[in-house]
């Protein structure tokens, strides 16, 4: 399968990794000229669960790439949605599958302006990562990758591309409802990765405190409220259990926010607790929990001079 990763971060990596490892003709695209310049010049150099290796792969910026893909994966940052699908609409034929992997809500409302809803297939992933440095990544985790297609009619097209990814060992899964697993994955986006960024700390000390248990069920509580909102069921005390499931796989892991600030990059608060609070809102109750910790998120970025 000829494949396209626009937004070659810690996850695009590891993703690209595993799909040129098993045979696939893959390319990352990303804006990071340090980052471009050091895979091109030295290789990618990655770390999967433990293990190093250093693979040549192609990348280049959007412009740089001429040609059209098969299946294109996004992993920008919910922010970064948009401009990525400017820059790459020359890559997209009539057929480009465009897998959506993000944090957050409200993407394939995004997708749909650029290509037709029969080619979205929206998804969630539990595969972790981390840039340490220009063209050096780390890749963790044992997934799953739950994908599922837009347009009813085309679960074809997108079995085809969850049975790659199960070739690679991403442990790609069809969901049969994707709408729930990515307000999930929102709710553990909203607590472990908003939390631990404010607190600066892993998940495992997170986890650790003697507050996480009651920080989880109202946090969530308001995600499950907004997303019933939406005719999406999120059971609040099953959804805690998830969340402790989740974190003693990946106790270690500073998640993606927590590193978005410790390099000065904004966050994607409003693409999750932000997005709740303002729906909430619309909608007449209140969200006093995803309110404040957007507010609280916001106001580290303006401390660490990070520009909105």
């Amino acid at each position: 399968m000829k494949i396209a990763i626009a937004g070659s971060g810690a996850l695009g990596c590891g993703f690209g990794y595993m799909m040129q490892k098993n045979g696939n003709d893959v390319a990352l695209i990303d804006f990071w000229e340090d980052h471009i310049k050091a895979i091109k010049e030295k290789g990618l150099s990655v770390t999967v669960n433990g293990k190093e290796d250093n693979v040549i792969i192609p990348i280049g910026k959007p412009e740089e790439i001429k040609d059209t893909f098969d299946t294109v994966f996004i992993f920008t940052k919910s922010m970064g949605l948009r401009e990525m699908l400017e820059k790459i609409k020359h890559m997209l034929t009539e057929d480009t599958k465009v897998v959506c992997l993000l944090n957050g809500l409200g993407h394939a409302k995004t997708i749909s302006e650029y290509i037709p809803q029969k080619n979205i297939i929206m998804g969630t992933t539990l595969w972790t990562g981390g840039i340490d440095a220009p063209g050096k990544t780390h890749f963790m985790g044992e997934g799953p990758v739950e994908v599922q297609n837009s347009d009813a009619n085309e679960a074809e097209g997108t079995r085809e591309v969850v049975k790659m990814m199960a070739d690679c060992g991403l442990n790609g899964v069809y969901s049969q409802n994707v709408n729930f697993t990515t307000w999930r994955k929102a709710c553990v986006n909203g607590t472990m990765n908003a939390l631990c960024s404010l607190l600066d700390c892993n998940i495992k000390e997170l986890f650790e405190t003697s507050q996480i248990e009651q920080l989880n069920k109202e946090i969530v509580s308001e995600f499950s409220r907004v997303a019933e909102t939406e005719g999406v069921h999120i059971d609040v005390e099953e959804t805690v259990n998830y969340l402790k499931g989740t974190a003693e796989k990946v106790g270690e892991h500073y998640p993606s926010m927590h590193q978005d600030l410790k390099n000065k990059r904004l966050t994607e608060i409003d693409f999750l607790n932000g997005e709740v609070a303002k729906q909430a809102e619309v909608k007449g109750f209140e969200a006093p929990y995803s309110q404040l910790i957007t507010q609280l998120i916001h106001a580290k970025e303006d401390i660490l001079g990070i520009k909105r």
